[in-house]
């Protein structure tokens, strides 16, 4: 046995701001070790790799392995694009609504981009937009539980 035996009186519970004998403090936030010119360029850089992905993604399901087109190459940096825009729109705005609206404006995104993802890849679109739903309405509980545990009412972070 490699375990140390009880001792009686060794184990009392303490209080739940107690800890070994001080009060503890409140949780504090993480620090921040990249500096606020870091966190702009990744506010725009990440939705653009994001749409980079995304166009690639739509274009190789446009053309379902046969030849690559010019047709193909628009559709595909169209879609990034867009994708890019409106991320970045979305990162730039939710945070400033209700934590409900913050919640559908993502789902929606989600959805949307999902959905045309979907359809590029030949299905129909009642196929398409069912399963555009699904993953919406699963990326609504997420997103909708994360804000509601994280945000107040009109939206600020808790901290």
């Amino acid at each position: 046995m490699a375990q140390a035996a009880p001792v009686p009186g060794g184990m009392a519970r303490r209080g739940p701001t107690e800890v070994e004998g001080r009060a503890a403090k409140a949780p504090s936030r993480p620090p921040d070790i990249f500096d606020e010119r870091t966190h702009r360029i990744a506010h725009i850089a990440v939705p653009v790799v994001l749409g980079l992905v995304y166009g690639y993604w739509v274009a190789a399901n446009d053309r379902d392995g046969g030849a690559i087109t010019g047709w193909n190459l628009l559709l595909g940096f169209v879609s990034a694009l867009v994708f890019a825009v409106v991320c970045v729109a979305l990162l730039t705005l939710a945070p400033r609504m209700w934590r409900e609206v913050h919640a559908l404006l993502w789902t929606a995104f989600v959805g949307c981009a999902f959905g045309f993802l979907y359809s590029q890849a030949g299905e129909t679109a009642l196929r398409s937009t069912g399963m555009a739903l699904a993953v919406s309405a699963a990326t609504f509980i997420v997103f909708f539980y994360r804000y509601y545990t994280r945000e107040d009412a009109v939206g600020h972070r808790i901290r």
